[in-house]
């Protein structure tokens, strides 16, 4: 048997847990000194204490564990509670941390106000081009919104057009427009500029219109794009400009590293 401190240890609890297990009828130690009061447990009881201690990690009261375990619930059926909750847990970190850029992304476009350099913006006809596109809906027009829908199309996009034997295309063209439903919901078009008389099966191949437009460069992560965004719409805003719908986005150059892409933001404009 082991002493209270000895079980605590092997089973990674504290002392004043277990006590407090026992006083509850949770874990009973498994025997008393009648004289001394000390407690003493076996390993085999360490099996029960795994489980209370998952079960709690779960979510569940320790009323409700009690509950649980005086059903005897199976490895197997704890196992497949403990997968769950570890997905759930992984999808909660992930959405943090999503969370957690967009937030520094917001924070250095607060920093930036009054003095981030438009000098750069500049105005030009953008030619029609030939694009194959695949697209998708996203539930909005937030960076956290478009980066799970967009980065798959392209994989899938791209691995189309190499089924087809469809060499030199590229660079990529992003383009975005309302889905018209009212729930403010986005279409996204994921798109690669191709030569005349490409094909794939599945694929959308058509020429985009040219437009005039204000254009900025962005180098880094699209994650970061906020504050290029934000200044180009001052730009447009303080020359007598008006947005004449969502911008396109051409990718320049996309290294592995995102914070080597270099991406030009070619807004739409018109005189009011």
């Amino acid at each position: 048997m082991f002493t209270i401190g000895d079980f605590a240890r092997h089973g990674r609890v504290s002392v004043r847990m277990l006590r407090h297990y026992d006083a509850i009828g949770l874990l009973r130690p498994a025997h008393v000194d009648p004289h001394s009061g000390y407690r003493f447990y076996t390993a085999g009881q360490l099996a029960r204490l795994n489980r209370v201690i998952a079960l709690k990690d779960l979510g569940f009261t320790l009323e409700q564990v009690g509950a649980i375990l005086d059903d005897e619930i199976g490895a197997d059926e704890l196992r497949g509670m403990l997968r769950l909750r570890q997905a759930e847990l992984e999808a909660a970190l992930e959405a943090a941390r999503a969370r957690l850029a967009q937030v520094g992304a917001r924070l250095r476009a607060i920093e930036s106000e009054g003095r981030m350099s438009t000098q750069d913006v500049v105005v030009k006809k953008i030619p029609a081009v030939r694009i194959a596109e695949l697209s998708a809906s996203a539930t909005g027009f937030e960076p956290e919104a478009i980066a799970p829908v967009i980065g798959p199309l392209y994989e899938e996009l791209c691995g189309r057009l190499e089924a087809a034997g469809v060499t030199g295309f590229g660079p990529g063209i992003a383009f975005y427009e309302d889905a018209g439903k009212g729930d403010g919901s986005v279409v996204v078009h994921a798109g690669m500029t191709v030569p005349e008389g490409t094909e794939a099966e599945g694929v959308l191949v058509h020429v985009l219109e040219g437009f005039e437009a204000a254009t900025v460069v962005h180098r880094g992560s699209m994650d970061d794009v906020l504050p290029t965004a934000q200044a180009l719409a001052a730009w447009i805003d303080t020359n007598g400009y008006a947005s004449a719908g969502h911008a396109r986005e051409l990718y320049l150059e996309c290294p592995e590293d995102p914070a080597g892409w270099v991406t030009e933001i070619q807004e739409p404009i018109r005189r009011p």
